[in-house]
């Protein structure tokens, strides 16, 4: 809150419990004219280097912020992108979040966020609309579902907006990690280990990440003419993998299980020490996302690894081309790596 600070004339400019100080009151304490209070923060003209300290200086005595939005309207800059995000505690979009706002920070950006609790057309319309009308420069929406991806059909063209996941029919700048390509590294090393096939407990069908696991999971077994067992599917909990777990043990020629994320992967290995399944002597298993608990698993867990600091710094540069003018339909996808672990028997 500004400080009691008193001018030319003898009167307070500003009381500390009334408001925040304007930037009227910066121009009377510093002896200006409110364009030129205006010329030194947003760097818009020239400024004697005496006028300029005068300036901060109040500003400083003031604590005065600029209205971000006042600001924008007079140098088309906020300093600030928007993001809107799934109301969701999961991994991979809290870790996608906060890569992208490490590389927007790192970027001398501000970042402000929007939740929505269900990926439709009309919540993200309306997240979007609620960025627009705080004046960011661009937005990022984090769309790992079927749903988000078609709804980005409606999001306004007049701002750059870009998209994490979406899926390839997503009409804006996309990018996403290869989920394809990291379920194919999974299923292969398994195949490389001797196991005529690989099981797979998959995420749910309206995420576009489960589905794109799903299929690198398939295509690589039918590529390998290796026999496709039935899927087993989850909600990424590890509830739901020990569930998963409980189903499938003790099915005939199980012995190697590719599951879609490590939240799943933490219950179905529990489900097999209840059986009494040992992991890694009588079945293997794979996890997908490397959070940073899988190497502490019991095992410690193969898993495939997303660089979620190279995503955020990847959005933050697909934004800022978008923002100068660039392609709206870039695609760009960060490559995956597979860690092995004692979950596979290779410590």
């Amino acid at each position: 809150m500004a400080r009691d600070t008193v001018g030319g004339d003898g009167k307070a400019i500003v009381s500390p419990a009334s408001k925040q100080a304007s930037l009227t009151d910066v121009a009377a304490l510093a002896g200006v004219s409110h364009m030129t209070v205006s010329r030194v923060i947003n760097g818009t003209g020239p400024v004697r280097a005496e006028t300029r300290v005068r300036v901060n200086a109040a500003i400083e005595q003031l604590d005065y912020r600029p209205n971000s939005v006042a600001r924008a309207l007079v140098t088309g800059r906020s300093g600030t992108l928007g993001v809107v995000a799934l109301e969701a505690n999961l991994y991979g979009p809290a870790s996608t979040l906060s890569g992208i706002e490490h590389a927007a920070r790192e970027a001398g950006y501000a970042t402000t966020i929007t939740s929505i609790s269900r990926p439709g057309r009309s919540s993200i319309a309306d997240a979007v609309e609620r960025l627009r009308r705080q004046a960011v420069e661009g937005i990022v929406v984090i769309a790992p579902h079927v749903t988000a991806g078609r709804a980005l059909e409606a999001a306004p063209r007049d701002v750059p907006l870009v998209a994490v996941g979406g899926g390839e029919e997503a009409p804006v700048p996309v990018i996403s990690v290869d989920q394809y390509d990291g379920a194919r590294r999974a299923t292969e090393h398994l195949l490389g280990l001797g196991h005529e096939t690989v099981w797979h407990v998959a995420g749910p069908e309206d995420w576009l990440e489960a589905l794109d696991r799903e299929r690198g999971w398939r295509e690589t077994l039918q590529r390998r003419g290796a026999r496709i067992p039935p899927v087993v599917r989850g909600d990424w909990s590890a509830r739901s993998g020990y569930a998963a777990g409980r189903s499938l043990v003790g099915e005939k020629g199980l012995d190697a299980v590719f599951v879609g994320n490590d939240q799943m992967a933490l219950g179905f290995l529990r489900a097999c020490t209840e059986a009494g399944v040992n992991v890694p002597g009588e079945m293997r298993v794979v996890g997908f996302d490397d959070v940073p608990e899988a190497a502490y698993y019991t095992p410690p867990l193969t898993t495939v690894r997303q660089d979620f600091v190279e995503v955020g710094r990847r959005t933050f540069e697909l934004l800022r081309r978008r923002m100068n003018g660039g392609e709206e339909r870039a695609r760009d996808l960060v490559v995956p790596e597979l860690i092995v672990r004692e979950s596979t028997g290779i410590s």
